[in-house]
């Protein structure tokens, strides 16, 4: 009671914190399988596929599905469900299948149902249920068509459980301890398509039963299957007589433990009845052989006998399947695999008057073995038209070619999964031969050996490189598997149609390598090596996706890139390249020659700006600037740091004025009000600069020793790279803030604009138009005026001093 309490209270708290499912893909197919969900959880209302399976759900409420009006599939299979509402799938309108199998459901409500008109397919298997209810489960369901319940605890089935159901396409029925049935209840499903019916117990126990249930079940447009059976005794094939009776055509056993006796009991049970298929699979064979009692039977009906997965106990005490000639001169297609079959006598082959396909798979033939079964190539099996001697134990491909080159009818022959490590140059083949299947062998080569009338060929999963081989009637080649690094000349093949290259090393294919195949029209090349570069990914976009080339049977999504190394794992479809991955070299091209023309471009523009001429002038200010400092920490300690007044900044052009004006002016004293020059020291490059050091430390020293700096502007003066000098030098230093403003004097010689200065003097154009400056009169009488001016500015120069 305490661990239901504590289960409960789980249950209640998950449901009121559900959790969500996300894994769904495009389709809207939603995987929640193997999630460990206690409860149903949220998913995406528009999900058409909801698989729920391999969880541990205990319960489905009213409202755990509600808004999955779209759902089609829903699969509970191996959950702990115990309970659900009756009002569950309400609203699942669409539901077309249903998987409640493998749970706990001990009681079917048949209100789960009422709402699924669309359902075509419920499975109810493995559910600890002992009966169906008492209400018919099935009657809302008109549209089912595949229908599975029972379990190992089913003990009854009535007619009410399953009525309204009129027609299926599939019935299991799993009743190992059904211990009542009511004859008729299974009888007004028809038409019945496949009938499988478990009833280990009642064969044992209740032949009655059983018959009654196979009897209801069983028309000759019915397949049968019966499973889990275990045929020791007489009474257990009783219920067959009653499946003789309904004509029944088609019979498979699986599961089956039975002996000779009984076989031989069997075919008397079903002598004249119109059997034309028979399977046993799975079958467990005890006795010695001993087929005599059957001898007389009838069994000219049977078309195919199928054995698979057989275990004949003590072998050694067989006789033969001589005996069971009467039986062998009748099937047209016989298949037995694995069944341990080493050899078959060359006697048996001739009582197979009418076969028409044989299959010996997956059984212990050797060269040698074949050679009897084959009657050493001496005409049996004339009607032969199939032969299935895959995964045996041949190993000599010429071996084979000889032995089926008599069967002159043989159109197929698989011969794959055995171990040829070598093919000859030659084989004999029979001309009908057009199918032949060689893969999973260990051929390295293809030669001449392979008879130019085949129409299909499979060589899939061997170590060839290469295909050098013309064969004009193929229309099917499969080389999957196998080490190609391109594509088969496609002009060897001029018939092929269908070309299956998958799982090899191709890098690549182009428009030039499907041109050859003349009429190509599927092509399966995924799951290789491709080196995603610019002309395989434009052809696969622009050509193969647009179908303009070839159809991908086997999806676009199995291609993907290898290389380069960014790209692995990518689909080639949806691959970006850039220009720079496509075409690097005209990148390259382009690019540097973008880079001279923006370079060129930068360059007259830096030229235009005058930016060469600054980053020159910073150089110069820079290298100047540290020996001013050395020279400066010198005078400190040696001499006064000004020596001049002021700093005449001409050009030799205008000397003259320099020498007949300025100079004349500094030692005459002018009229009485005024303040002569002499006094003033005057520093001139002709006479003050230092013979032997650069010029430019020389005007640096000049402009860093002078309390003023006079510029003789002239066109003169903007010619001169000198005056220039002076000029960027008083520029750097008026604006470095070691001189202030006023400490610049201007004086025009002649009418100059602001727009005369050169552009790159930024500041001093902004000087011209934020400073007096003194211009040179032409006029004599004004010249007085001239020197006045200039006797004041620098008597500025005096009062600060």
């Amino acid at each position: 009671y305490k661990t239901s309490t504590l289960i409960i209270g789980i249950i209640i708290q998950n449901y009121n914190d559900r959790p969500s499912c996300h894994r769904c893909d495009l389709t809207f197919s939603c995987n929640c399988s193997h999630a460990q969900f206690i409860v149903v959880p949220m998913v995406t209302d528009d999900a058409l596929t909801l698989d729920l399976s391999f969880n541990n759900i205990v319960m489905v409420t009213d409202d755990d599905l509600k808004g999955h009006a779209r759902l089609r599939v829903l699969s509970l299979h191996a959950n702990r469900l115990s309970e659900i509402h009756s009002s569950a799938f309400a609203s699942l309108w669409s539901l077309e299948e249903l998987d409640l199998s493998d749970n706990e459901i001990k009681i079917i409500n048949h209100k789960w149902f009422r709402k699924l008109g669309a359902l075509q397919r419920l499975n109810l298997l493995h559910n600890p249920y002992r009966s169906l209810g008492p209400h018919p489960l099935f009657k809302s369901l008109v549209q089912l068509r595949r229908l599975s319940f029972g379990s190992d605890a089913l003990e009854e089935i009535g007619r009410a459980h399953v009525s309204g159901i009129d027609q299926l396409e599939e019935l299991r029925v799993h009743g190992d301890n059904l211990r009542r049935y009511e004859p008729g209840a299974l009888a007004d499903i028809w038409p019945l398509g496949h009938v499988y019916l478990s009833l280990h117990g009642p064969f044992l126990n209740n032949q009655s039963l059983a018959s009654a249930m196979l009897g209801d079940v069983s028309y000759p447009e019915t397949w049968v299957i019966l499973e889990n059976l275990h045929l020791a005794t007489s009474q257990s094939l009783q219920p067959f007589r009653e499946a003789a009776k309904k004509r029944i055509r088609y019979l498979s056993l699986h599961n089956v433990s039975i002996s000779d006796q009984r076989v031989v009991e069997f075919l008397v049970v079903t002598d004249g009845v119109p059997l034309t298929f028979l399977k046993f699979d799975g079958v467990t064979l005890k006795g010695e052989g001993r087929w005599e009692k059957a001898y007389q039977t009838d069994h000219k009906a049977l078309d195919e006998v199928y054995l698979r997965n057989v275990i004949v106990l003590d072998v050694y005490k067989f006789v033969s399947f001589l005996q069971l000639g009467f039986l062998l001169q009748y099937p047209r297609k016989v298949s037995v695999i694995n069944a341990g079959v080493f050899v078959m006598p060359c006697a048996t082959s001739y009582l197979l008057v009418n076969l028409q396909y044989l299959d010996l798979s997956d059984n212990l033939l050797t060269d040698l073995t074949l050679q009897e079964t084959l009657c050493n190539g001496r005409g049996t099996l004339k009607d032969l038209r199939v032969l299935n001697i895959s995964g045996n134990a041949l190993k000599s491909l010429s071996t084979v070619s000889q032995l089926v080159t008599k069967l002159s009818k043989l159109t197929h022959l698989d011969i794959s999964r055995n171990g040829y490590s070598w093919m000859p140059q030659s084989c004999p083949w029979p001309p009908t031969l057009r199918y032949l299947n060689i893969s999973q062998a260990k051929l390295n080569t293809v030669t001449p050996c392979l008879p130019v009338t085949l129409q299909v060929l499979d060589l899939s999963n061997n170590n060839l490189n290469s295909f050098l081989l013309v064969l004009p009637a193929l229309t099917e080649l499969y080389l999957s598997g196998n080490k190609f690094l391109m594509l088969p000349l496609g002009w060897m093949f001029p018939n092929l149609q269908i070309l299956n290259i998958q799982s090899n090393t191709l890098t690549m294919f182009s428009l030039s390598d499907l041109a050859s195949y003349s009429r190509l029209k599927d092509l399966q090349a995924g799951q290789n090596k491709f080196d995603c570069n610019c002309d395989f990914v434009n052809f696969f976009q622009s050509d193969i996706q647009r179908r303009k080339v070839m159809h991908l049977s086997d999806g676009e999504d199995t291609y993907l890139c290898d290389s380069p190394l960014y790209l692995q794992g990518r689909a080639v479809g949806r691959v970006w390249l850039s220009i720079v991955d496509c075409h690097r070299v005209l990148f390259v091209s382009v690019s540097c020659g973008l880079a001279l023309i923006v370079g060129v471009m930068v360059c007259i523009l830096l030229w235009r700006l005058h930016a060469f001429w600054y980053l020159k002038m910073m150089w110069a200010w820079l290298k100047a600037k540290r020996g001013s400092q050395r020279r400066r920490r010198i005078r400190h300690e040696t001499e006064p740091l000004l020596s001049f007044d002021a700093f005449i900044s001409y050009s030799e052009r205008d000397a003259s004025w320099v020498e007949n004006f300025l100079v004349p002016e500094n030692t005459n004293e002018g009229d009485m009000d005024s303040t002569p020059l002499q006094s003033l020291s005057l520093c001139l490059h002709k006479r003050d600069f230092l013979p032997g050091q650069w010029i430019v430390d020389n005007i640096i020293s000049a402009i860093e020793r002078s309390r003023r700096t006079v510029f003789i502007l002239s066109e003169n003066f903007l010619q001169s790279d000198w005056c220039r000098y002076e000029l960027d030098f008083s520029h750097f230093q008026l604006f470095d803030g070691h001189t202030d403003r006023d400490a610049v004097i201007l004086i025009l010689l002649e009418p100059l604009s602001r727009d005369d200065i050169p552009k790159r003097f930024c500041k001093l154009r902004k000087l011209m138009g934020s400073t007096t400056y003194l211009e040179w009169p032409q006029d004599d009488d004004r010249r007085a005026e001239f020197w006045n001016n200039l006797r004041k500015a620098l008597r500025t120069v005096e009062d600060e001093t």
